[in-house]
This record gives structure tokens, sequence and C-alpha cells, in this order.
């Protein structure tokens, strides 16, 4: 009951928030400020997924949870803007209680991308994608929660995809409903990493600053100079890994890179790469399970893939899709994918967060540094 209370309490708030907004001393209905804002507060209930039959325990309750986020409009001050249609930036501050003790409650925060694809002067659809970080209550613990195998470490990464209908209750107020999938999942930096995916029904008000939008009058900005031309990155990993749950130690995980690519359009880059990989928590595990007498086969791995990046100025979204050629220990499949953020920092250097996946199950998580030739 304390929590329907609070539910009450925030909503009534942000009611008194949206009325004294919406009375005072804005723009007119039409006219566009230089970069607006939407700013939102939103109801969300959902499920767990079973994706695992070690989960099944854990997915009877039904998460709760509540949104506050904070949207900036783009204009076309960047040339990337007009390419995407003129999608929001935003940051969100998202809490979910799990209704299980064995679960707790989790506290996100969130950066993404808002796209519309359809507007009119009262009405927007779109689509949601953003990644940020969330911190779960309650952890894994041999002694004292050994039933949480969804969420082993107290920090987590967060994954949001989201479709939104949003539709004008006023000049600037705004009704919102939604359905959404989250994912929390620390990487295997510990174990056990099956992660949690969330369906989610949304249901909220936003407040706009300013609608509808029309993007600034400024002219075409020339395509990119690169366009059609090729490069070379070369690039280090590093990552943290657990084993299992009974070896607690951290191993160290580093790969190499070399990768060439070509600038296709404005938004996208194509890359073919070859990588090395060598893993220190497989010399563990093949410690564990090989006879004393039997000699130890190499871990270190060689891989190829086939990449792509989507361009959003600096900032770029990563995928790979791998498959070994050099595989002695034969600790995963013959394949892997790859899924991350990059961001140059200047023309040349550029870093980058990636995930590295087995047939949908985390391997490690990388941080990345490199050179563009």
């Amino acid at each position: 009951m304390a929590n329907s209370d609070s539910t009450i309490r925030i909503w009534a708030a942000l009611s008194v928030v949206v009325v004294l907004l919406s009375s005072s001393a804005g723009p007119v209905w039409g006219q566009v400020p230089r970069a607006p804002w939407v700013a939102g507060l939103y109801a969300q209930g959902g499920f767990i997924v079973a994706h695992s039959p070690r989960v099944r325990h854990l997915v009877r309750a039904h998460p709760t949870g509540l949104e506050l986020n904070l949207q900036r409009q783009t204009t076309g001050q960047a040339p990337w803007h007009a390419w995407y249609g003129y999608p929001k930036i935003g940051v969100a501050l998202v809490y979910y209680d799990y209704h299980n003790p064995v679960l707790g409650k989790s506290y996100g925060a969130s950066f993404y991308l808002n796209k519309t694809y359809w507007r009119t002067t009262r009405q927007e659809l779109n689509f949601r994608l953003g990644t940020g970080l969330g911190w779960f209550t309650q952890g894994f613990s041999q002694e004292l929660n050994h039933k949480n195998t969804l969420v082993s470490s107290h920090l987590n990464a967060m994954l949001q995809a989201r479709v939104e209908y949003d539709r004008a209750l006023s000049r600037q107020v705004g009704l919102l409903v939604g359905v959404g999938l989250n994912h929390f999942s620390n990487g295997a930096t510990a174990k056990p990493n099956l992660g949690i995916n969330i369906p989610t029904v949304v249901l909220g008000l936003n407040f706009h600053q300013q609608r509808p939008f029309r993007p600034l009058d400024v002219p075409p900005l020339p395509e990119p100079t690169d366009i059609g031309r090729n490069f070379l990155n070369l690039s280090t990993s590093l990552g943290l890994k657990r084993l299992n749950e009974i070896d607690q130690q951290i191993y160290l995980v580093n790969s190499v890179s070399i990768v060439a690519g070509r600038r296709l359009d404005r938004k996208s880059n194509l890359l073919l790469g070859l990588e090395g990989f060598y893993d220190r928590s497989l010399r563990a595990e093949q410690r564990d399970t090989a006879r004393q007498d039997a000699p130890l086969v190499d871990v270190k791995k060689a891989g190829v893939f086939l990449g792509h990046e989507l361009l959003f100025g600096r900032l770029a979204l990563v995928t790979h899709l791998g498959v070994y050629v050099y595989n002695p220990y034969k600790s995963n499949n013959f394949y892997y994918e790859r899924v991350g953020l990059k961001y140059h920092f200047t023309n040349r250097l550029f870093g980058a967060v990636d995930l590295k996946v087995h047939r949908g199950a985390a391997d490690v998580l990388e941080w990345k540094a490199g050179i563009k030739l």
C-alpha cells in the first residue's frame, strides 16, 4: 500500500507542475524556439521473460516502475539531425520494483535517441532506443541470495527499446502510451549472468515546450567529404570476466584488431576486420576440467568479422558478426556477435564500449581504444 501511496503523490505533484507550466508564459503554438525541450513522467508495468529454466522461479511477480525523463529536440544545427529526421536526444531516470525479495528493486539512468516516424500538429509516433546503467538492491550471494540467477552484481548495463504514441491534451501537455523492452545484464563481469528481459506497457504525461515542431530554416549542408573513401582502424581492448559463481577471481580479457572500412553514405560505414583474443578465464577453466597428465590446449583465438557502423556525428552504433578461424580450445560456438558504442574524440583517436556475445549469451564487456588511419 505504501508503494501505491507514493505513486499517487508523484502523479499529484506532476499534475501541479503541468498546470503551473501550462499557465506560465511560453512559446505560442507553432512558434519555434531554438532547441525545445520535452519533459515526461511515466508509469510502467510488465513481466519478466522466462528465457531459461533457471529463472522460472523468479518470473511470477510483475514488475512496476516509474520513469522521469528530459528530451531535447534536435533542430538541424548539426548535419546528422536532418539525416535522421530530427530525433530527440534524452536522458531518463528509471525505477522498478520487482515485487520479489530475491530481486528487490532497481534504479537506472539512460541516454537515448527518440526518432519520430509520424507527426501531425497534435500527434507523434516515435521509436526510442537507449542505453545506460542500472543498480539492483539485491545481487547474487552464495550464502544470502543464491536464488538470484538473473543478476549477480549490483551494477548492470541497461538497454531500452520502445514504441511511443503521444497525443496532445492541450497546447503543451501530451498523453503518452507505449510498449517497450528493457534489458539488464552485467556483461559476464560476474556470474551467474542470465540477464533480465522486461516487456512493459507505458502510460504517462509529456510537457512540450513547443508544439508542433518545425526545424530551423537553414540551407542544406553539403555531403560529407569522405563518402566513398576507405580507411583503416587499429585498436586494442580490455575486459573483465568471472568464470562462474563459485570462482570469484576476476580474469583479464584482451583483444587486438585491424579493420578495413569504407564510408558508404551519410549514415553508414562498412567494416571487414581481423582480430585476436586472449581470455585468461579459459585457461582457468581448462585447468579445472583437464586431466593432470593432459597437455593444455592454446586458449587464444582469432576471428574475422563483417561489421557496420551507424553514424550520429562523432558517435556510432557498432554491430559485428564474426567467425573464429583459429579456435583450438572449443569453449564456445564457431561464431560471435558484438554490439557497442564508438566515439571519435578527434578525427584520428576513438574509444568504444562493446559487448561480445555468443549465441545470445554475453561473453565479455570490452573497453576499447584505437586510431583511425
